[in-house]
């Protein structure tokens, strides 16, 4: 085999790799809409998502998941607020003010957070952070918003820190120099050299963080208290639709309206999610070449 055909061999290879996943994403997505769709024989789409029950073994049944996407949002939307400073100016100390001996015990120490499964942190937030948000805010629970989106925030950390660490320790050290040189501290390097050069990769790490925020199912199904109610404040218990969808599931008959009903709410969240990446990939690619055209 001479070193063309090897070549072509290879990207073959990758061709068909690549053609497997975009094909296995297309199936999940098929499989969630002819599930799905039924449900909608029985109530409109608008009163599906718009619907503020969700009482689906009554008689006549609820089907509304506006409590469950204003769940999901909000609790995504509140740890991004409190994972996306933490991450970044983490990863700004270990890339640009660390010594190396720093860095080398801290960020071992950051990415093996990423390790810890989902079921142990959600008994962490039922165990520990529930009672102490309950006595500390003298509240009802603290099985609810704001205690999910702590634990959601403290698994996003380590992804946004990590990507984000490593795209800024990318910039080429000339830029550093060339800017310190014209008299700028260490500090304005970093905000108007630094992070401009690397604002592609931070919001790449930004996304990823947020993505395994909405999708996460076991933390907001241990610790967001459950309820598919409109919440009010932070400290409202809620029900995202992953959890909804993780709790009912196994209870639900084979073929019933339940059942449908879930499947056109995890068609949802699939959608929002999607969305949600494609504008974030399409702000990435923005602040790229921004920050490239004012290189």
């Amino acid at each position: 085999m001479n070193r063309r055909q090897k070549d072509n061999l290879i990207h073959s290879l990758f061709f068909v790799i690549a053609a497997s996943s975009i094909l296995v994403l297309f199936l999940i997505m098929a499989f969630l809409i002819l599930e799905g769709l039924p449900i909608f024989h029985h109530v409109s789409g608008w009163d599906f998502i718009s619907g503020r029950y969700w009482y689906p073994t009554d008689d006549p049944p609820d089907f509304g998941i506006l409590p469950m996407i204003i769940g999901s949002l909000s609790v995504t939307a509140l740890s991004s607020l409190i994972a996306i400073p933490l991450g970044i100016m983490t990863a700004i100390y270990l890339a640009e003010i660390a010594s190396p001996r720093m860095r080398s015990i801290v960020k071992p120490l950051v990415e093996m957070l990423q390790a810890l499964p989902s079921v142990v942190i959600g008994f962490f937030g039922l165990v520990v952070v529930a009672p102490l948000l309950q006595d500390w805010f003298d509240i009802a629970t603290g099985l609810n918003m704001f205690n999910a989106s702590i634990m959601l925030a403290f698994m996003a950390v380590p992804t946004i820190t990590s990507i984000s660490e490593d795209a800024i320790f990318s910039v080429s050290d000339e830029l550093r120099e060339a800017s310190l040189a014209l008299g700028a501290t260490q500090w304005q390097t970093i905000g108007k050299v630094v992070l401009p050069a690397s604002l592609s990769g931070i919001s790449t790490a930004v996304i990823l963080g947020m993505a395994r925020s909405i999708g996460e199912t076991m933390v907001v199904l241990m610790v967001a208290g459950g309820a598919a109610m409109l919440p009010t404040s932070i400290f409202d218990p809620v029900r995202p639709m992953p959890a909804s969808i993780a709790a009912e599931m196994a209870e639900a008959p084979f073929q019933s309206d339940h059942y449908y009903a879930l499947f056109a709410t995890g068609m949802v969240l699939f959608l929002f999610t999607l969305a949600f990446n494609i504008v974030a990939a399409y702000i990435a690619e923005k602040k790229k070449q921004v920050g490239t055209a004012t290189l």
